[in-house]
């Protein structure tokens, strides 16, 4: 399948259904899927894949397989999907690993490259991230990714979620999770308020 992406310790590319085996067992893992409406069964999984080759086709992007380069073993799905938030299009970078590759950095490392790709590539002039409050280890990715919740939420999928943004202007300020723009430490995710988001 097509690479879209590489980065240090990733390859992303377009996921086909010969992944199936790999996609099915991280959506039926009721740890990672902790923060979705619900785990996926094996047909499931096969029609989400069908949804990213959709998206492949029509948007030139969706989620990817993100496979770790050195093993060759897939580890989790990053990249950017398209949001409509009051009316306009938007481009938001998602990340999904599965459990035995946590606590890596293999998220921030995906997401940064999707990031990228949307201000270099798509010329967006932002990007954003639908997070639901009490998911913290996002939260703590869109953070370093230079993200900030704006002063709303939404309801997406029948649950509250933040909506975290970047802007292209501000993006170098965060390459490597830095100062923020006024130039202060980006806050520790474990002591962002939880109400942040909301209205």
């Amino acid at each position: 399948m097509a690479v879209c992406l590489q980065t240090e310790r990733l390859i992303l590319r377009e996921m086909s259904l010969d992944d199936l085996d790999f996609v099915a067992a991280m959506l039926a893992d009721p740890e990672v899927m902790r923060f979705y409406p619900k785990c996926y069964s094996r047909d499931e999984a096969a029609v989400w894949i069908e949804r990213q080759q959709n998206r492949y086709a029509k948007h030139g992007h969706g989620l990817w397989l993100a496979v770790e380069r050195d093993s060759q073993q897939p580890i989790g799905q990053v990249g950017l999907v398209i949001q409509r938030l009051e009316g306009i299009e938007e481009r938001e970078v998602g990340y999904l690993v599965h459990r035995p590759f946590w606590r890596r950095g293999f998220a921030l490392e995906g997401a940064r490259a999707c990031r990228d790709f949307a201000f270099d590539r798509l010329d967006r002039q932002r990007v954003l991230a639908l997070i639901r409050p009490e998911n913290v280890p996002s939260r703590g990715v869109a953070s370093k990714l230079g993200m900030r919740p704006l002063p709303h939420s939404i309801v997406h999928s029948g649950f509250e979620h933040l909506v975290y943004a970047i802007e292209r202007p501000n993006r170098e300020d965060f390459a490597d999770g830095g100062p923020d723009s006024a130039g202060k430490p980006a806050p520790d995710p474990s002591k962002i308020d939880a109400a942040a988001g909301t209205a």
